[in-house]
């Protein structure tokens, strides 16, 4: 398979194909970032062009840090581009409501399949979802989510803990639902 760094010197030289190639390496792993955000496929899908756009027109300036970091830019363009997608288009809240389960008490994600778990985030109250998978799956700290959400490093911290609570809730009762 193709290197990040042989990839990148294929679309410095003008090679087009390398371009699609470029997209068709992380399509599926930019609509899966999306889709962490944007529930609906429609929304999460034009969100995924634009971001190609945005990454074939400044990828001239991208410097490859080592491999891996090619497929982690594309990753970071895709998540705040959903995000300011999210602001745009959403009234976000942030909540203070969560569900009834005491602390520590977490179910294994290994115990339910992905696309089941990928929709129970989905279900999330848009805030608690943007501060989860900032802080899950981006390794964003609390000072840089309360940045890029424009709110306090405190109030990440209690959405991220409400967000665990209310997907531990649905964890749970999928659960309950397959031991039937």
């Amino acid at each position: 398979m193709e290197t990040e760094q042989q990839l990148l010197d294929a679309i410095h030289h003008g090679d087009r194909t390398a371009m699609r190639r470029l997209y068709d390496r992380y399509a599926g792993r930019a609509m899966a970032v999306a889709l962490r955000y944007i529930p609906e496929r429609e929304a999460a899908e034009d969100v995924v062009q634009d971001c190609f756009v945005s990454i074939l027109t400044s990828i001239g300036q991208f410097r490859l840090q080592g491999e891996g970091a090619l497929a982690a830019w594309v990753s970071r363009i895709v998540a705040n581009k959903a995000i300011d997608y999210l602001k745009r288009r959403e009234r976000v809240t942030f909540t203070g409501t969560v569900p009834d389960i005491p602390d520590g008490e977490e179910p294994d994600t290994e115990d339910i399949p992905p696309d089941v778990l990928t929709r129970m985030i989905s279900q999330l109250p848009t805030g608690y979802r943007m501060v989860l998978n900032l802080y899950v799956f981006e390794h964003c700290p609390h000072k840089e989510i309360a940045r890029r959400l424009g709110i306090k490093e405190n109030s990440s911290a209690s959405q991220l803990n409400r967000a665990r609570r209310m997907l531990a809730k649905m964890m749970k009762d999928y659960l309950k639902q397959q031991e039937r």
